[in-house]
C-alpha cells in the first residue's frame, strides 16, 4: 500500500490535534495504540488494510 506513510502522518497530527485541542490524555492515546497493535495481529488485520486501501483510493480518485 504506497500511501502507508502520510496515511501515518495524517493520523499522527489527528492524534496531536486531539491531544492539544480537545483533551485527550496520554493514557487514551497508549490505549488506543495497544488497541490498534493487537488488532493488527488478529485475522481481521488483513480486510481492515484492504477497507483502508478502498476508501484511501475512492478519495484520491474522487478529487482528479
Amino acid at each position: 500500500m504506497n500511501v502507508s506513510i502520510p496515511l501515518v502522518v495524517v493520523l499522527g497530527v489527528v492524534a496531536w490535534i486531539a491531544w492539544r485541542f480537545l483533551g485527550l490524555r496520554v493514557w487514551h492515546a497508549v490505549i488506543c495504540l495497544l488497541f490498534g497493535f493487537f488488532l493488527a495481529a488478529t485475522s481481521a488485520a488483513p480486510e481492515i488494510r484492504r477497507l483502508v486501501a478502498v476508501i484511501v483510493e475512492s478519495l484520491s480518485s474522487g478529487q482528479s
